[in-house]
């Protein structure tokens, strides 16, 4: 058996489950449900739902290993969160057996699973139940996201995506990717639907006057000006491919694109490790690098967050150097 193939399976398994929960919440979807966290960024009952699924699948196969994850329940305790738990419990339990339906302890309990300081050693998950929210409440791009860290280094991820289209080439076929990687055994896809996985890699490109660009929708998150002066020091012309959430790595990865983004939009801003561990195993994976914008390797070893980063740039390794180079040429002038 392969190094990490339980893990594998069952992580597999957990973001299967935990998109369909994603999916059926966006069919019942109330612009009313959907609560605002102070930074204000939103977040919908499928949060809940789909970390307190996973979060059960993981307490089930790996009781002992801690987990990173996004949301907590205090939005859901007491008479306030009344609605929104019975809600959440509804939809989570609608993708398990009967044996295997939640009590309300439970779901509150497998939500708060998630409250793990990570760190440099041991093993531990790392989740974002739905990274690209915005996508997730206009019907675009949003991802399940989980990986799992050992001594500080990404050795697994799966993120599922359900509504990217299985072949970037047929935008009206079928939607529902799921992408996998383990680190050392190359980075594959399969769709929702189909247990067959098919290996992907990052586009053959050899000059960046080639590459396509993929970034954020929303440009609170990356900056869309600095990415145009960018594009214009590596002589890109072709239209940036724009998308929400964690995707965007998976879309790079299968070479629908070459180069991601995710530029500092302020002095104080800090990554956090769910928005990245597992798409940047998918990258390096797929044949492709990531770095920070100076250059420095993602360090997942030191909590929540990337503290020790600043920005990413995941793109084709051939063209790495030059956008690097790029990006700090830009950003320099802004200082």
């Amino acid at each position: 058996m392969s190094v990490l193939a339980a893990e594998r399976k069952v992580a597999i398994q957990a973001v299967l489950q935990a998109s369909k929960v994603c999916q059926s919440v966006f069919k019942n979807l109330v612009s009313g449900e959907t609560i605002t966290k102070n930074d204000k960024s939103p977040v919908t009952v499928a949060d809940f739902s789909a970390q307190a699924v996973v979060n059960t699948y993981l307490r089930e196969h790996f009781p002992e290993d801690p987990i990173v994850g996004e949301e907590d329940s205090k939005d859901l305790r007491g008479d306030t969160g009344k609605a929104l738990r019975e809600k959440v419990l509804e939809l989570t339990n609608g993708v398990f057996s009967e044996s295997e339906k939640l009590s309300e302890d439970k779901l509150l309990e497998a939500i708060d699973r998630g409250n793990y300081a990570g760190g440099a050693t041991g093993r531990h998950w790392a989740l974002d139940p739905i990274d690209g929210t915005k996508g997730f409440l206009r019907g675009g791009q949003y991802a399940v996201c989980l990986a799992l860290i050992v001594d500080g280094e990404v050795q697994l991820g799966v993120m599922g995506c359900p509504n990217l289209p299985v072949d970037a080439s047929k935008p009206d076929g079928p939607r529902g990717s799921l992408f996998i990687a383990v680190k050392g055994q190359g980075a594959f896809q399969r769709a929702f639907s189909d247990i067959n996985e098919s290996p992907i890699k990052f586009s053959n490109i050899t000059s960046t006057q080639e590459a396509t660009f993929c970034e954020s929708v929303e440009s609170g998150h990356s900056s869309h000006s600095d990415s145009a002066q960018i594009a214009q020091l590596l002589g890109i012309t072709r239209e940036p491919v724009r998308m929400d959430s964690q995707a965007k790595y998976c879309s790079i990865s299968r070479a629908d694109a070459d180069i991601y983004l995710r530029l500092p939009v302020s002095a104080t801003y800090v990554e956090k490790i769910w928005d990245h561990a597992s798409g940047s195993l998918l990258v390096t994976e797929a044949g492709g690098a990531i770095s920070d914008v100076n250059g420095n390797k993602l360090d997942f070893s030191v909590g929540r967050t990337l503290a020790k980063n600043k920005g990413v740039i995941a793109s084709n390794a051939s063209i790495h150097e030059q956008v690097l180079k790029a990006v700090q040429t830009v950003l320099s002038k802004k200082q």
